[in-house]
């Protein structure tokens, strides 16, 4: 799951109200296998190409809504955007491939569920902005989760560097978020996400030809591939954009919840892995905490 903060967008009113329910679960399922099939590519393409070829995917599904704005992006935005790109896509999409040759895919999905967490916290450390006791509390927990998924073990092998790097892409999509908020509010969110996916796939194109495989890729390895890149990252981003402007962003953030549970779901069914109990376990802390730091008081 790659999280772009969206832009304000006025909430209509009317739609079926089974509607919002279905797309958020179908989200939550579509994000929750991007997991599963980083799991599947990740050991045969590496991080950086498998990463490059998702990240080109995803933009060229995003490419109309850019250039459809593409008066709203001049060029003294584009060094902005690089960057913000490479914080918010490109480094923490590698961590979880890194993190998917390692781990069960449900690790990196129970990390990837530590994102609201971490843009609190960045909000506050970095930003000035005020942490409320309720927040504090959730960090603490959401923290003793990571704690306790990085000490449990599948196959006898630990799993702690996997945890470390899924939960160094949550924190750093937290700053990415952080960063969007200041700097790019008010652009269309679906052509900012384009651009960052496209500027990201320039910027990781040399480590992904670099260390590009000699292997032959198996049809396998490919098709997951383009699930990742084109259901997961492209259409998920436009299906969540939507979301968002027919119901706002606090209800459609609820997709949070589901992503841990289907990442655990689909590799259990599909892939044969086990979900242990440490697994169970701090997916109770981080995704616990994280619905109590955004129930309303």
């Amino acid at each position: 799951m790659n999280t772009v903060a969206a832009s304000p967008l006025p909430v209509a009113s009317g739609a079926r109200s089974w509607v919002t329910p279905v797309e958020i679960v179908v989200l939550g399922a579509i994000w929750g296998a991007s997991f599963l099939f980083m799991r599947m590519a990740a050991p045969v393409f590496g991080a950086a190409p498998l990463v490059d070829v998702r990240l080109a995917l995803g933009c060229a599904v995003l490419l109309p809504f850019l250039f459809r704005h593409r008066a709203q992006f001049p060029l003294k935005l584009w060094p902005k955007l690089a960057l913000i790109g490479a914080i918010n896509s490109a480094v923490p999409f590698v961590l979880f491939a890194w993190a998917a040759q390692r781990a069960p895919a449900g690790i990196g999905a129970i990390c990837n569920s530590m994102t609201v967490l971490f843009t609190a916290l960045v909000g506050f450390l970095f930003f000035g902005e005020r942490i409320s006791l309720r927040r504090s509390i959730a960090l603490v927990v959401g923290f003793a989760g990571v704690i306790v998924l990085a000490s449990g073990k599948t196959a006898g092998a630990s799993v702690g560097w996997a945890v470390a790097a899924g939960a160094s892409a949550a924190f750093l999509y937290g700053i990415g978020l952080n960063l969007v908020r200041r700097h790019l509010t008010g652009l269309p969110p679906a052509a900012v996400a384009a651009a960052t996916l496209g500027t990201s796939t320039l910027l990781l194109l040399p480590f992904a030809i670099a260390q590009w495989p000699s292997h032959a890729i198996p049809m396998q390895a490919w098709l997951a591939t383009g699930m990742l890149g084109v259901l997961c990252t492209g259409i998920a981003f436009v299906m969540y954009y939507r979301l968002i402007a027919r119901v706002g962003a606090g209800r459609a953030s609820t997709v949070t919840y589901l992503v841990p549970l289907f990442g655990v779901a689909w590799a259990w069914m599909l892939l044969g892995e086990a979900v242990t109990g440490t697994m169970v376990v701090a997916g109770l802390l981080i995704v616990g905490s994280v619905a109590f730091s955004q129930r309303a008081k």
